[in-house]
């Protein structure tokens, strides 16, 4: 066996402790450095975590569920019960699901994720002093994923968070998740923004989640994203997962999104967004090489609705809208992001590229007109499609249903049980372009085209694919 004199035994001793330590980035120099002095080494995030976690609350829902009994359409036991049968009733069970919320006003405005309360018959909020409230719903938002709840806090004005600019917000900021994961209790959990802009499907909502690997789980969907200012960074509502836990890819929905949100529930009209007006496509790199663009970016204009907001702005098809109020929109999704953010009556200034030269254009923002009214419509007689509900597109019902704020058409939006239009397997979401070669245009001119005769051919839009089949009744 080697041996050390005392003094070297020390030296090693000391060595060992040292790189033990924690090491801190010098703010003068820009280098890392030791501690140095017991305080940085008893750093800690308890102040913003005791000042920040009472306006975290979880949030409990319960809704009734009716299941139908296994045996309600088997022939036999209709045979010898018919409808009465108790093998033929519909069960009713009680469905829980846990989630977190964020007080955003003193006077009890709470926000959550829509899939937390989504269909619930009673919502409670637990507040971190273990006191519960009932809740009721300001407004839900299915495309945003955000509900906004309140609670009747009798005068009581409670601890809430103040949102932040999440644009500030960059790639290495360290945030803390706050939440009831698997419920077991108020938990904080601390990671860096992992990236920012982030799309994690390809719909019509304005998405452009914040991701963060700090530890996001269930329970914690409806919870605070924190930055080091204490403010309201984002909403945690998603998780990458594999295993149903976290492994460090979590979502959350910025706090731009999530103030313009809550305005618009407590203006007492909905949540309503802006409407931009236009639909486009990600700019390539082919398309930028046939524009003759240094490198890929912005939105290329495609349709402009007449006399919308866009129209009116001058925006026309083939523009390439490379900004909005400074901010980059790379896709479509973070063009209807930035336009999502702000709120009714603003002006937004676009970069816009025509022909090779830069325009600075100016859009009132504008709620989305229902024109033409949806008319929903049961239709019914002998013909093909009896038994669906159709409506007109306009700009607002299509947003409202998710779909292309420009679709055109007559949609269906129900299918009764049983019906012709079942039998002939027509989905939701199918839009009817054509009765017998003569394109339709309303639901007016749909029914005429339905009236009468033994045999129609219908062509519909399924998603992105066009079908069409020919009935005789």
């Amino acid at each position: 066996m080697a041996q050390f004199s005392l003094c070297t035994v020390l030296k090693l001793a000391l060595a060992a402790v040292l790189a033990a330590l924690p090491v801190v980035a010098s703010a003068q120099t820009g280098q890392t450095r030791l501690p140095a002095s017991r305080a940085e080494i008893q750093l800690s995030f308890a102040p913003l975590v005791q000042r920040a976690a009472p306006a975290v609350v979880n949030v409990y829902s319960r809704r009734v569920e009716r299941v139908a009994s296994p045996f309600a359409d088997d022939p036999f036991f209709r045979r010898f019960f018919g409808n009465q049968s108790p093998f033929g009733m519909p069960r009713e069970r009680i469905a829980q699901s846990l989630g977190s919320g964020v007080i955003v006003e003193a006077e009890g405005v709470i926000v959550t994720n829509n899939h937390v309360i989504e269909g619930a018959t009673e919502i409670v909020v637990a507040l971190s002093d273990r006191r519960e409230f009932e809740a009721r719903v300001i407004a839900a938002d299915p495309r945003s994923d955000l509900a906004v709840l309140r609670i009747d806090t009798r005068g009581e004005t409670l601890p809430y968070l103040e949102f932040r600019d999440s644009d500030e917000m960059q790639v290495g900021d360290l945030v803390l998740a706050i939440g009831n994961p698997f419920g077991v209790g108020q938990t904080v959990t601390q990671g860096i923004i992992s990236a920012v802009g982030r799309a994690i499907s390809d719909d019509m909502t304005a998405q452009s989640f914040i991701q963060t690997d700090a530890a996001i789980n269930p329970g914690n969907s409806g919870g605070a994203l924190l930055g080091m200012d204490g403010k309201l960074v984002g909403i945690n509502t998603a998780i990458f997962s594999r295993s149903g836990g976290s492994i460090g890819i979590g979502f959350a929905i910025p706090a731009n999104l999530v103030s313009s949100t809550v305005a618009s529930a407590m203006a007492g009209k909905g949540i309503k967004r802006p409407w931009f007006g236009a639909n486009g496509e990600t700019v390539t790199s082919e398309i930028a090489q046939g524009l003759g663009m240094a490198r890929p970016n912005g939105v290329l204009v495609g349709e402009v609705w007449r006399g919308g907001p866009a129209d009116r702005a001058g925006l026309k098809a083939g523009d390439v809208v490379l900004s909005i109020d400074g901010r980059e929109v790379n896709d479509p999704q973070a063009l209807r992001f930035r336009i999502a953010t702000r709120k009714l009556g603003d002006t937004a200034a676009l970069d816009v590229l025509r022909r090779g030269q830069r325009l600075n254009l100016k859009i009132a923002l504008q709620d989305a007109p229902e024109t033409p009214p949806r008319s929903l419509t049961l239709l019914s007689g002998n013909q093909p499609l009896a038994g669906a509900t159709v409506g007109n597109l306009s700009p607002a019902f299509a947003d409202e249903l998710g779909l292309d704020m420009l679709e055109r058409g007559v949609i269906v939006t129900e299918i009764a049980p049983g019906s012709t239009a079942a039998r002939l397997r027509l989905r939701t979401g199918d839009i009817i372009m054509k009765i017998n070669d003569r394109e339709v245009d309303d639901v007016k001119s749909l029914q005429g085209l339905l009236r009468g005769g033994s045999q129609w051919t219908v062509t519909l839009r399924r998603n992105k694919q066009v079908l069409s089949f020919t009935v005789r009744i």
